[in-house]
């Protein structure tokens, strides 16, 4: 399976062709960003996407930025969905990323919801992946769960440190939910949470080694499920960012680490990682092969 890295613009202040060479220098394949929502604006990125060779996730994010607008019904969620697919889709993703609802409807609503973001998505005949983030519908694994089990082909951008941060725990407890939901993962965002935040001072320090380790061995649950459904290529957004989420010095509002240098360790470890898993796995698949050839010799 390829391991393909996206460089967020989370935090970015240039465009497709500032991100460039950063991309190339990090051997990442390309960006996630959101469409502009001007027609000339479009128009120049889409250029420069296609100038600089760059893979392109579009992300979306309904009725609000990241955190949804609280009085906004779940009709001007899709109307908004909606719109920006018909923005994006000219661009030719490979998929939408989206950021859709809102944490405070009840269940009945969530299921209404994304049964119906999920026929939007048909009609416009592209792929939408649905992000697990705070503030929106999908900010616990249990929701998330049940609306997975009443919308069944239902995609998930998997960020699982809003989890651990909302739970106030690492997912190892929830493993039954997390093995429910991995034929869901269609993406995955690699930031690392831990019980009292979403985002490590860095994912390379040896005191949240701990927390590292119980994410990879959720993406590890993904991938495995990505294989068994005939994946060919896995996508992974390192997505270490601003906003409150970095941790800064007192006082000075100093960064205690750089942004870029974060996602680029990160995208390195995962694809390290995931060579060893697959290693791993193949080597496992063949002494079961093994096994299974020196039974059946012996009953012979």
């Amino acid at each position: 399976m390829k391991f393909e890295l996206f460089k967020t613009f989370w935090g970015f202040d240039g465009g497709p062709r500032d991100a460039a060479p950063l991309v190339r220098a990090a051997g990442f394949d390309g960006i996630e960003a959101p469409v502009p929502a001007g027609g000339a604006a479009r128009d120049a990125f889409a250029q420069a996407i296609a100038d600089e060779g760059l893979g392109f996730i579009a992300e979306i994010t309904t009725a609000g930025s990241y955190v949804p607008e609280r009085s906004a019904t779940p009709a001007d969620h899709l109307r908004d969905f909606e719109e920006k697919i018909v923005w994006g889709k000219p661009l030719e993703p490979r998929f939408f990323n989206v950021m859709a609802g809102c944490d405070a409807w009840p269940a009945p609503t969530q299921v209404d919801f994304f049964a119906r973001a999920v026929e939007i998505a048909a009609k416009h005949d592209v792929t939408c992946s649905f992000e697990t983030h705070r503030g929106r519908s999908f900010f616990n694994p249990w929701i998330t769960r049940d609306v997975a089990r009443a919308v069944p082909t239902l995609k998930l951008t998997c960020d699982f440190s809003h989890w651990v941060s909302v739970c106030e725990r690492l997912l190892d407890s929830e493993w039954d939910t997390i093995l429910e939901l991995a034929p869901h993962a269609h993406h995955l965002h690699g930031r690392v949470g831990y019980p009292q935040g979403p985002q490590v001072p860095h994912p390379a320090a040896p005191e949240y080694a701990d927390c590292l380790a119980s994410h990879q061995r959720t993406w590890e649950a993904l991938w495995g499920a990505q294989i068994e459904q005939g994946y060919t290529v896995t996508t992974m957004t390192p997505e270490f960012g601003p906003d409150g989420y970095l941790h800064t010095l007192p006082f000075t509002n100093a960064p205690v680490a750089d942004l870029w240098e974060i996602n680029t360790w990160m995208g390195r470890e995962e694809r390290r990682h995931l060579a060893e898993f697959l290693a791993d796995r193949e080597g496992r698949g063949g002494q079961k092969e093994r096994t299974q050839s020196q039974t059946i010799a012996q009953l012979v």
